[in-house]
């Protein structure tokens, strides 16, 4: 990983015009998205501390083992390359704040939207507005995602059951870019909170932080490929 990590550190994984350098390396985390709409976007607050963890033991990128909250319309809000946002309610933002999300996603930046059983209506409709042209589409097995460091050759392993569901995993694409990937009926914000918050087994805990790590690594990595 040391080309991609190199990248990363240099850049913060963002390009095109009018976009600030990143901050140092030993800065480099997850941001977690606050929005309005009324939804607990604060839900699972050892969820990231804990991916965080896992990231720097398993890999030695010298991550922050703190998250950073920022609200779209944040002027630090393209510092980060990886935008978390989870949650069980309603999602809204304002057409300024869907301006500033478009700009950063189709920039380089990366959300990544954990529905923690809830969320999925309103989410579906605010990308919807982002991306009018653009269709979230269901992720395959073969997606990269599934095979960074960690392999899932059955694609997003599922961590709570909610609806019974099978686990599916959708993107929406820039260039062959994933910018907007969206877990649904898996929740794995959960399986990286501390194992006594949901008594997940530790089976399902290790899935949900292997499939964490594949992400930031391939967030880091400029990964594309739809």
């Amino acid at each position: 990983m040391t080309g991609p990590t190199l990248i990363l550190l240099a850049g913060m994984g963002l390009s095109g015009p009018g976009v600030a350098p990143g901050p140092p390396a030993d800065s480099l985390t997850i941001a977690r998205l606050r929005y309005d709409g009324g939804g607990d976007w604060y839900a699972d607050p050892s969820s990231l501390p804990n991916l965080l963890a896992a990231i720097a033991e398993r890999t030695g990128i010298p991550v922050s083992r703190r998250e950073v909250v920022v609200s779209p319309l944040d002027p630090g809000l393209r510092d980060h390359p990886y935008l978390y946002m989870t949650g069980h309610g309603n999602v809204r933002f304002s057409l300024q704040e869907r301006s500033a999300l478009r700009g950063y996603l189709l920039d380089g930046g990366f959300l990544h939207a954990d529905d923690n059983y809830g969320l999925d209506e309103s989410f579906r409709r605010e990308m919807q507005a982002l991306f009018p042209d653009r269709e979230m589409v269901e992720l395959p097995p073969d997606h990269p995602v599934f095979h960074g460091l960690y392999d899932f050759p059955e694609g997003i392993p599922k961590v709570h059951e909610h609806d019974g569901a099978p686990p599916q995993a959708f993107g929406i694409f820039e260039d062959g870019r994933l910018m907007v990937f969206y877990s649904f009926e898996t929740d794995l914000g959960d399986g990286w909170e501390d194992p006594d918050v949901h008594d997940d087994d530790p089976e399902t805990r290790e899935a949900a932080l292997r499939m964490g790590v594949n992400l930031f690594l391939y967030v880091l990595s400029g990964g594309a490929g739809a």
